[in-house]
């Protein structure tokens, strides 16, 4: 390794450049690197510096996916995978140094690339010579004024150089190696004409042979070798001079980078290209989008601080409403207080105080007062009002509340309280029922917006009395639906005309009291309302009719045109005439003769 590096630095400067760089170590004066590649504040070239340890090459190796590092870096590489393989196909079999016999290969992480690439069997050592990083090596020392000494006396400072020794030389071995017959025709040129240049043109010499240069081109190993290994090692192998194989091969070369490489590599800029667009489009997508959400978020947010004020003025109203509400339910109720107070003080005086014939006398006034305070209208139950009676008014977060310009909100101010102005009872049968069937109504509570309330749980009382009879007074039941609405059913025992009171919180809805009809239970009919019993049982002589008519041929109906028909449409029942009508009792089927005219009836 070191007559290899000294064919390009020479070996006394190499080393003096290592010692140079060890007392900037121990001086704390070590190379760095800054993020735009400077060392030690002064620009350098990236392709002289090893992107591992971050220093100039040192016998830089060229790794199989083409990435170059300093064969110790390799070396310190950590073993990705380890395979046992034959040797048959490896440089040294090829070269006659090593006998046939497995060996371990070894597959390490190449640090630039990520890529798997396997190691020689000998080791880094194995790898090719990256030479053009050692020439940028060699110029990066010329460009940064490194310390060159003569390669030669190793005592005074390099001026020029020998392209064909690859030696550093001072003035006075400069001299010299031009007087000497062996080098006089070596090209020596001056190091600030090289530094000016920015390229080197040297040769590249045999690693087993120093001073050799490599100008044959071994081709069953495929190797560049020199005059002496051509005639030792490589004696029975045809070698060809580099200068005739350069073409082919390099053409080879030529021809992967042109034909399928370059192709790819625009195809691959293109693709990296569109990444690079898509990227930025998504970028601005993103960036729109934030916008939107940042706008929608400020809109949403004055939506709900509107819903917001909406819900507080809300509260305001029902907070005034309950108030009012609560203010004449006290008027009520001292009013009523001073009325049953009074009646009550006056009866007990003229009863504890009175003579037989005062109180004969009063009496009538008396108990015309007394009843009316006892069946007035305003009669709280006991249990009509409680603590808490003026309703609970409760927010309910999760609720639907519509849309607030133009986006939609939740959140509703809930109230138990109703407006019994609003309160509406619906049904038939808070107007009409028959005898003995039930009846049914529903009790729909209100607010002052005439909106339903959404709870249950008010107390609702529901009375039915005989209008005539006092004493006659309907059972009823009231079932809580819990969404506001109370279905209320009855049935009534007899005829007549009632009286129906609903009162919520011991005060009469809208309409109450109500007047409900019960009429007497319809005698329904049992046959079919048809023209004859002929006709409607398909000829069945069996078929029968509860008309008069009859038919010859032994058929126990009625016909067309035969004797006792009606004339017209009529029940098979009862032989009513008319359909909307009641079934005509039995009494009234056997009193008429069989053979007789039954007349319509009408109830």
């Amino acid at each position: 390794m070191v007559v290899v590096t000294g064919l390009f630095f020479g070996t006394r400067s190499l080393h003096k450049l290592k010692m140079s760089r060890s007392e900037k170590a121990e001086n704390g004066e070590q190379p760095t690197f800054n993020s735009d590649l400077e060392l030690n504040g002064t620009i350098v070239n990236p392709k002289a510096f090893c992107n591992v340890c971050k220093r100039l090459y040192r016998d830089p190796k060229i790794l199989p996916c083409l990435h170059t590092f300093c064969s110790d870096c390799i070396c310190q590489l950590e073993p990705f995978s380890v395979s046992s393989s034959s040797r048959r196909d490896s440089p040294e079999v090829r070269t006659g140094v090593e006998e046939d016999r497995p060996a371990v290969t070894v597959t390490v992480l190449c640090p630039q690339c990520d890529s798997e690439v396997d190691l020689p069997p000998s080791g880094p050592q194995g790898l090719s010579t990256d030479h053009l990083a050692l020439d940028e090596v060699f110029l990066e020392t010329l460009l940064t004024n490194g310390p060159l000494g003569c390669d030669l006396c190793g005592e005074g400072s390099a001026e020029s150089r020998c392209e064909v020794c690859s030696v550093n030389l001072c003035e006075f071995c400069c001299q010299a190696h031009r007087r000497q017959k062996r080098t006089a025709s070596h090209s020596v040129q001056r190091l600030e004409e090289l530094k000016s240049r920015g390229r080197l043109c040297r040769p590249v010499l045999c690693p087993l042979h120093p001073g050799q240069e490599l100008r044959l081109f071994c081709q069953p190993c495929d190797l560049p070798v020199c005059l002496e290994c051509s005639a030792t090692l490589h004696r029975d192998h045809r070698c060809t001079p580099t200068s005739d194989v350069i073409d082919r091969h390099g053409d080879r070369i030529r021809e992967l980078v042109a034909v399928r490489l370059r192709p790819r590599l625009e195809l691959l800029k293109d693709s990296l290209q569109n990444v690079d667009i898509s990227q930025e489009a998504l970028q601005a997508r993103v960036d729109a989008t934030a916008n939107e959400v940042r706008t929608f978020a400020r809109a949403y947010a004055s939506a709900v601080e509107a819903h917001c004020l909406s819900l507080l003025r809300r509260l305001e109203e029902l907070r005034v409403q309950r108030r009012n509400q609560l203010h004449l339910q006290r008027a009520q109720l001292q009013q009523a207080l001073l009325d049953v107070g009074g009646g009550v003080e006056f009866a007990e005086r003229l009863l504890s105080c009175g003579s037989d014939a005062e109180i004969l006398s009063a009496k009538g006034v008396t108990l015309r007062r007394l009843t009316s305070l006892a069946e007035g209208s305003y009669n709280p139950h006991p249990a009509a009002f409680t603590p808490d009676d003026s309703g609970s008014i409760s927010f309910l977060p999760r609720e639907p509340a519509g849309e607030v310009e133009g986006y939609p909100v939740v959140g509703v101010i809930n109230s138990k309280t109703m407006d019994l102005s609003k309160c509406t009872v619906d049904g038939e049968g808070v107007q009409r029922a028959e005898e003995g069937q039930p009846g049914y109504f529903t009790l729909v509570c209100r607010d002052s917006a005439g909106e339903q309330v959404s709870r249950g749980g008010e107390n609702v009382l529901v009375s039915i009395v005989h209008k005539e009879k006092k004493n006659s007074k309907l059972e009823t039941s009231v079932v809580d639906n819990s969404d506001g609405s109370y279905r209320v059913s009855y049935t009534p025992k007899e005829q007549g005309v009632y009286s129906v009171w609903v009162c919520v919180k011991a005060q009469h809805v809208k309409g109450s009291p109500f007047t409900l009809t019960v009429k007497r239970k319809l005698r329904r009919h049992s046959g079919t309302f048809h023209c004859c019993s002929f006709c409607s049982s398909g000829g069945a002589k069996e078929a029968r009719c509860g008309c008069p008519g009859t038919m010859p041929g032994g058929f126990k109906g009625c016909g067309h045109g035969h004797k006792g028909h009606p004339g017209k449409p009529h029940w098979s029942c009862c032989g009513s005439t008319t359909e909307e009508s009641e079934c005509l009792p039995e009494s009234v089927l056997a009193a008429v003769s069989p053979r007789g005219h039954l007349r319509t009836v009408e109830l």
